[in-house]
C-alpha cells in the first residue's frame, strides 16, 4: 500500500457518506476503521499489517460526521438517504421528522430545522452566513412593516394632555410626563437628567412609547447616561415600530448619516405618510439629489397631506396654541 488516497462518497452500507448539508468529512486512517467495523485486513482482501502501521501504509478515509453510531469509539455514518421535502428533515443529519423526532426551526432565521441542540451546533459553521443574512431580512421586515400608523391618542387633542396625578396608578404616560419634568425642570421639580432617565425606564416598562423615544434621545446625546448611539437607535426602533413618528424620522436620519440612503428614504417615507413634515422635506431633498425616485416623493407628498387632513380638528389647533398639543 503506497501513497494515501481519499475515498469517494458512500456506495455501500459500510462506507462513509457525506449527508446533505455537510461539508466533506475529515479523514481517518484505514486501520482505525478496521477496529471500528470489526473487519480484518483479510476480510477486505489485504495482507495483515503491523500493529502500529507506518504513515506510508495508511489509506485515508472520510471521518464520519455527527449523525453516526458509536462503535469502538469511532463514529460510523448511517447511509440512509433523506426522503421527501428537505424542510421536514434535520439540516445536519438528515433525520426525518416524526412523532418520535420533533424537529425545531432555527430560531434566528427559520430557514432550517434541527432534531436537537447537538445537530444545531454541528451545523452552525455551515449555516452561519445564510442564517445571519436571513435574520437581518426578517428584522427589516418587522422594522418596515410595523408602526405604519400613529397611535390612536395622536388623533385626539384631549388624549395628549398630561395627567401628572396618574403616577400613583402606574399610568405610563403620566410617568413619562414626570420624566419630562425632571429632564427640563419645572412644575416645582428641579432639573435632574439622571432621575429623568430612571423615570422613563419605568414608563417604558409600563408601555409608554414616548418614554422609549426619550430614552433614545438621552442615550444619543449622553444626557444623564453614558452616550451610546447604538443603544439610542435600539430605543428608537422599539418606539417607531409602535407608531412613534419622530422616532421613525430619527431612524431615517441615522441611516442617512451612515450613507444608507435607500434605508433612510424608506423610514422617511413612513413618517412622512404619518404627517411629519420634516420627513417630507428630507424625501424632497433626497429626490433633488437623485437619492429618491419621483414616485417615492409623490407617494410621500400624497400620504403627508392625507395624514394632516385626517388629524385636523379645531380642538387640536386650540390645544397647540396653548402648547399642549
Amino acid at each position: 500500500m503506497g501513497s494515501s488516497s481519499v475515498d469517494t462518497p458512500c456506495t455501500s452500507p459500510t462506507s462513509l457518506a457525506v449527508h446533505r448539508g455537510h461539508s466533506p468529512c475529515p479523514i481517518v486512517p484505514d486501520h482505525l476503521l478496521d477496529r471500528a467495523t470489526k473487519q480484518t485486513p483479510e476480510s477486505r482482501g489485504v495482507k495483515p499489517r503491523p500493529t502500529v502501521p507506518r504513515a506510508s501504509q495508511l489509506t485515508q478515509r472520510h471521518q464520519p460526521c455527527t449523525a453516526c453510531n458509536l462503535q469502538a469509539n469511532i463514529l460510523i455514518m448511517n447511509c440512509v438517504h433523506v426522503k421527501g421535502d428537505g424542510d421536514e428533515a434535520c439540516a445536519n443529519c438528515g433525520k426525518l421528522g416524526s412523532d418520535a423526532v420533533k424537529l425545531k426551526d432555527c430560531t434566528a432565521c427559520r430557514l432550517v430545522k434541527y432534531c436537537g441542540v447537538d445537530c444545531q451546533k454541528a451545523h452552525r459553521k455551515l449555516h452561519r452566513k445564510a442564517c445571519k443574512q436571513r435574520a437581518a431580512e426578517l428584522k427589516d421586515e418587522k422594522l418596515y412593516s410595523q408602526g405604519l400608523e400613529r397611535p390612536e391618542r395622536d388623533y385626539c387633542s384631549i388624549c395628549t394632555l398630561p395627567i401628572p396625578h396618574g403616577c400613583k396608578k402606574k399610568d405610563p404616560e403620566a410617568i413619562n410626563f414626570l420624566g419630562q419634568r425632571y429632564y427640563h425642570g419645572g412644575f416645582g421639580l428641579q432639573k435632574d437628567m439622571q432621575r429623568a432617565v430612571k423615570v422613563w425606564e419605568e414608563a417604558a416598562e409600563l408601555g409608554s412609547i414616548g418614554a422609549l423615544y426619550s430614552l433614545g434621545n438621552a442615550y444619543f446625546h449622553g444626557d444623564g447616561v453614558q452616550q451610546d448611539e447604538a443603544k439610542a437607535v435600539q430605543f428608537w426602533m422599539k418606539s417607531a415600530m409602535q407608531g412613534h413618528v419622530i422616532s421613525r424620522h430619527n431612524l431615517g436620519s441615522d441611516e442617512g448619516q451612515k450613507g444608507n440612503y435607500d434605508r433612510a428614504v424608506r423610514h422617511f417615507l413612513i413618517s412622512a405618510k404619518m404627517g411629519y413634515e420634516d420627513s417630507l422635506e428630507n424625501i424632497k431633498d433626497a429626490f433633488m439629489a437623485g437619492l429618491a425616485t419621483k414616485e417615492q416623493y409623490a407617494e410621500a407628498l400624497k400620504g403627508y397631506h392625507g395624514a394632516v387632513e385626517e388629524m385636523k380638528s379645531h380642538d387640536r389647533e386650540e390645544a397647540k396654541a396653548y402648547g399642549l398639543g
